[in-house]
């Protein structure tokens, strides 16, 4: 059994994979410790690891995990991946944007795709059907953008929204506009994506991850793939191609 730990800017997702790729069971957490990697470790039978951080990742992790795993991989740019990174800088990719374009291409092999990972950050990857990453935009999230209209105003309050809310195309208060300004305009961002690939790609797919994806594919009214898993999934089809 493979253990996948995708550690991100406000919480840490890990999924167990059985033999076959599939997930046996996921957890999140606010933050994980080496200690919660020994508890795992002795209720289930892990053998093999992989970690991926987009924050600074503690030494004690790291010695924890290749302690008990059989075979451990710390994934960074140089980890070998099954597909072709075209970036200009690979030092400075996301190992998540990554992790999420590898997870994409196992789930819909020789397919054009364009990744949208909405977390903390919003990212739009595109890879080609034969498996290169050609790259992507970074755009604020959902919380960033609330955040912000609060912060760099004097009057505008602070908003919060929910996954399943119906977002109005007009807001008729204060609260509404915000929420339906901020949804809204990342659905439009969303749209404005697909509609831009589609004129120079004859066929692609779109698939959607992140904590935030429920808001935009509740919203968007398009076809589009959500896994909430895909950096996971990434994460355990790059162990797996790193143990051959």
């Amino acid at each position: 059994m493979n253990i996948c730990i995708d550690q991100g800017n406000s919480r840490t997702k890990v999924a167990l994979f059985d033999a076959e790729g599939k997930v046996v069971k996921s957890f999140v957490y606010k933050s994980f410790s080496s200690a919660d990697a020994e508890r795992l470790f002795r209720l289930y039978p892990i053998s093999d690891s992989i970690i991926s951080s987009v924050v600074n990742l503690e030494s004690s992790m790291v010695n924890t995990l290749n302690r008990l795993s059989r075979r451990f991989v710390l994934f960074d740019h140089e980890t070998p991946v099954p597909i072709q990174n075209d970036y200009d800088s690979p030092a400075t990719l996301g190992h998540d944007r990554l992790a999420a374009a590898v997870g994409a291409n196992y789930l819909l092999p020789d397919e054009n795709l364009l990744i949208i990972d909405a977390g903390s950050a919003i990212t739009y990857d595109f890879l080609t059907a034969d498996g290169h990453f050609v790259g992507g935009n970074i755009a604020p999230g959902i919380k960033m953008r609330l955040s912000v209209l609060r912060q760099m105003t004097k009057k505008l309050p602070q908003v919060e929204t929910e996954e399943n809310e119906l977002i109005p195309l007009f807001g008729k208060n204060t609260r509404d506009a915000i929420a339906a300004g901020v949804i809204r305009g990342i659905v439009f961002e969303v749209k404005g994506y697909m509609r831009t690939v589609s004129e120079k790609v004859p066929h692609f797919e779109t698939i959607l991850t992140g904590g935030n994806a429920p808001y935009i594919i509740n919203n968007v009214q398009t076809p589009v793939r959500m896994e909430r898993n895909l950096v996971l999934i990434g994460l355990n089809r790059i162990l797996e191609y790193n143990k051959k």
